[in-house]
């Protein structure tokens, strides 16, 4: 670090530390500034910087800064992927300025944060990317000092040749960045990592912890107005006229503006936006069906007994296993709507104009919404300037970009730069909701061996994706066919955290439980004792690893004492694989003032590699505790077209004295990176169920287990003797 003359004071401190760059401060420690001859802190902004490539900068100081190209919502993808980079560019990680990369459709690929994919798709190429980097600077050193590059060495940024000279990056980075990039690069053996495997605080956390602009919310340009939609109050309305005369008398409106069957309401800031907003006198009339819950369950329930569904997998006969059976066990798995409910509220910020179209907040999907942004005002893609802010919970409901359309929209009206911004109530009634679906499971027994299988689904505007049907227990039973039905609905629907999953794995880890009661067999055991039979299967179909999920369960039976704890804790099993990873979960359940309580969850986890297990066990033990909170507590309707719910006074989330302790346990091993962002929410729900109905003695078929709050009551046991 160069010296500085910068006389270091309090003023300083706070001047330096709120730079609007957001420039790291290298080096820099509060009690070492005090003292005598100090050296100032460094604002990144101002270094000059040698690109290597749309990731990696080094300033001559030998400061690094790598940009991080995914949607950051929380998942921790912002310190993890630069993590790899850092790995194999072999530079300390104090020396390390992350910056939030914007959509850059030549230079990086897959800019999205869904399906738990970014770290698992990533892992290669970010790799080589730091190592290719790395490379280069070896050659100019090996350059200068004339000799071969095989013969030098780095660690933390500094060059080393077999003389025991060395130069620092920054020496060479002038030198380095004109030299061509070399080809077939290796990487480091994971035994050699320094970076990866070890915690690394979330680089935003300063920021956010002091409430440092970083979010969508935050964003502010010059000349910004704030808009409002009104928007239909039911599915299935249309706007038929709008009286926005008192709206428009208020100070502080500036315009309101017909766009898409909605209204905005443009305002100089939020308050006076949503004041407005309610103002507004609108006619609507009905469009199409206003449709309602009570009449999507009957739907779907004719679906499952329908004769004709979409197979989507099918072995064995499975009519020939049930019609010679010696017994059937049916059971029947009802799941609501549910929004997503991010902390953080809808917005996005939009500036169009002859020249270009600036774009400005959290997105988990930035290629395609600029695309069809650009497409719907029939301009040219490279006409769009995307630039992702971190996002207070994605979800899922971030992968659909219809607040950045309507901020985009707004604008070409207005001809102003624009900030749309929900409310709470119109984050909760607009869509897009988690779909609402049943399923309908079937297992045919014959001399006490499960002979068929049969998963129905019935879905409300789509069905689970193609490779679900390939998870357990496919391959493990003869007879085998998951095949699915939908009805087509006005109310708009989407992914939610571990799509399908998110409920699938409590519908068939509760049948598997309820399956190992009917043939007496220890609950556990008869899940490996099907695992075996998918060993050394050749079924290219297969998504799971039969050794692998073995594995998570049996580490889960030893880390949760499973079937040693005291008689004052009731224990519920579950595992299942999504997203490429492996989890098996335990809950312990204790009945307090006559209730039952979830105490505890004991999680294990294989993942592959843990690049950052401090914000991997973060991920794990949020993903539990949103599958429980969500099938203990989420419900979620619809009354002719109208939402049942508009705000937390009536929609139930799990509390923060409701959470259970999470333990987490990941399995060691080489392999590279799998999902983590949503393995842990689908097991969950089976876990606390399969726990509750051993405290309670009731089956839990429906979501959420609320619903029925009398079959949450503890019944009184005899006591004999």
């Amino acid at each position: 670090m160069s010296d500085s003359k910068i006389t270091f004071s309090r003023r300083n401190f706070i001047r330096t530390s709120s730079l609007a760059s957001g420039g790291l401060l290298i080096g820099f420690n509060l009690f070492n500034s005090c003292k005598p001859n100090a050296k100032a802190p460094i604002d990144l902004a101002d270094l000059d910087y040698k690109d290597f490539n749309a990731y990696i900068k080094i300033a001559e100081n030998g400061a690094v800064t790598i940009f991080s190209p995914n949607p950051e919502i929380g998942q921790g993808v912002k310190t993890a992927m630069p993590m790899l980079i850092a790995e194999e560019l072999d530079v300390a990680w104090s020396n390390v300025n992350v910056v939030q990369g914007d959509l850059d459709t030549v230079n990086f690929q897959r800019q999205v944060a869904g399906g738990s994919q970014s770290i698992r798709l990533g892992w290669e190429p970010l790799r080589q990317t730091g190592a290719t980097a790395r490379q280069m600077l070896v050659n100019a050193a090996a350059a200068r000092w004339g000799v071969d590059a095989s013969n030098c060495t780095t660690k933390d940024g500094i060059i080393t040749n077999t003389k025991g000279e060395t130069l620092g990056y920054g020496e060479v980075v002038a030198e380095a960045a004109a030299l061509e990039v070399p080809e077939n690069v290796s990487v480091k053996d994971p035994k050699d990592f320094t970076i990866i495997g070890t915690d690394a605080v979330n680089v935003d956390i300063d920021k956010i912890i002091t409430g440092k602009p970083l979010f969508g919310l935050d964003y502010k340009a010059e000349g910004m107005v704030y808009a409002a939609v009104v928007r239909s109050p039911a599915f299935g309305k249309k706007l038929v006229s709008f009286d926005a005369s008192e709206a428009k008398a208020s100070g502080n409106v500036i315009d309101v503006i017909e766009f898409d069957n909605k209204i905005a309401v443009l305002a100089k800031d939020t308050w006076s936006a949503f004041k407005a907003k309610k103002t507004i006198k609108a006619e609507w009339k009905t469009d199409t069906e206003l449709e309602s819950t009570e009449d999507h369950d009957k739907i779907l329930k004719e679906l499952l007994q329908d004769k004709e569904a979409k197979v989507l997998r099918e072995d064995g006969n499975v009519d020939k296993a049930f019609a010679e059976a010696d017994k059937i066990l049916e059971r029947t798995y009802e799941a609501p709507f549910l929004p997503h409910n991010c902390m953080e509220p809808m917005n996005f910020y939009a500036n169009v104009t002859a020249d270009k179209i600036h774009l400005v907040g959290p997105i988990q999907t930035p290629q395609r919404t600029a695309a069809v942004i650009a497409s719907n005002l029939g301009r040219k893609a490279e006409e769009v300037h995307l630039e992702m802010t971190r996002m207070g919970g994605g979800f899922g409901r971030r992968l659909y970009g219809d607040f950045a359309i309507e901020a985009a929209t707004i604008s070409n009206l207005a001809k102003k730069p624009i900030k749309v911004v929900y409310s709470r109530e119109d984050d909760m009634t607009a869509g897009i909701y988690r779909p609402a679906s049943k399923y309908k499971i079937k297992a045919s027994i014959k001399d006490g061996e499960i002979t068929g299988y049969h998963l129905r689904e019935a879905a409300v505007n789509g069905n689970m994706y193609g490779l679900i049907p390939n998870f357990f227990p496919a391959g493990a039973i003869a007879n085998y066919k998951v095949d699915a039905a939908n009805y087509q609905s006005k109310i708009t629907t989407g992914a939610w955290r571990a799509p399908y999953t998110n409920f699938l794995a409590f519908a068939e880890q509760s049948f598997f439980d309820e399956l190992a009661d009917e043939l007496k067999l220890d609950r556990v055991q008869m899940r490996l004792d099907l695992l075996q039979k998918v060993k050394g299967t050749t079924d290219e179909e297969i998504q799971y690893s039969p050794e692998r999920l073995e594995n998570v369960i049996k580490l889960a039976v030893e880390k949760s004492n499973w079937g040693k704890t005291p008689d004052t804790i009731y224990q519920g099993f579950s595992a299942y694989y999504c997203h490429n990873s492996h989890v098996a979960e335990v809950a312990d359940v204790e009945v307090v003032n006559g209730l039952p309580v979830v105490k505890k969850v004991t999680c294990v986890i294989d993942c592959g590699i843990v690049v950052n297990p401090i914000g991997a066990e973060n991920q794990a033990q949020g993903g539990v505790v949103d599958g429980i909170g969500h099938a203990m507590y989420g419900d979620f309707a619809f009354n002719k077209g109208v939402p049942s719910s508009k705000n937390f006074d009536t929609y139930r989330l799990i509390r923060m004295k409701e959470a259970p302790m999470v333990e987490t346990h990941f399995v060691e091993n080489t392999l590279a990176p799998t999902g983590l962002g949503e393995p842990t929410l689908p097991p969950a729900g089976a876990a606390v169920a399969n726990a509750l109905k051993a405290v309670t003695g009731h089956r839990f078929t429906q979501q959420p287990f609320t619903k029925n709050p009398e079959h949450l009551r503890v019944q009184n046991k005899e006591i004999i003797g």
